[in-house]
C-alpha cells in the first residue's frame, strides 16, 4: 500500500473512533448526567488517550495526533461533568 493510502486509512479510523464518542458527550452535556458512566473507565480511558497522543507526537503521525487530541477534549469534558455531579 502506498503511504497516501495508509494515511487515508489512518484518517478514516481517526474520524470514526473519535466522532463515535460525540453522542455520549452531547447526551451527558444535555442531561448533565454521567451516572451511567464508570469513573474508573473514564480515568483509564483518558490516561490511554494521553499516552496515544504522546505516542503520535513522538512518531509524527498526524492521524494519531488529531484523533487523540480531539478525543482528549471529549473525554476530559466527560470527566469534568462526572466530577461536577452533585452529591
Amino acid at each position: 500500500m502506498s503511504p497516501t493510502t495508509i494515511d487515508a486509512i489512518g484518517y478514516a479510523a481517526a474520524l470514526l473512533t473519535t466522532f463515535a464518542f460525540v453522542p455520549q458527550v452531547m447526551k451527558s452535556w444535555r442531561t448533565q448526567s454521567t451516572d451511567d458512566l464508570s469513573s474508573t473507565m473514564l480515568i483509564v480511558f483518558t490516561a490511554g488517550i494521553v499516552l496515544w497522543l504522546i505516542y503520535g507526537i513522538t512518531i509524527g503521525s498526524m492521524p494519531i495526533i488529531l484523533a487523540n487530541a480531539i478525543t482528549l477534549v471529549l473525554s476530559a469534558t466527560l470527566v469534568v461533568l462526572k466530577l461536577r455531579r452533585p452529591p
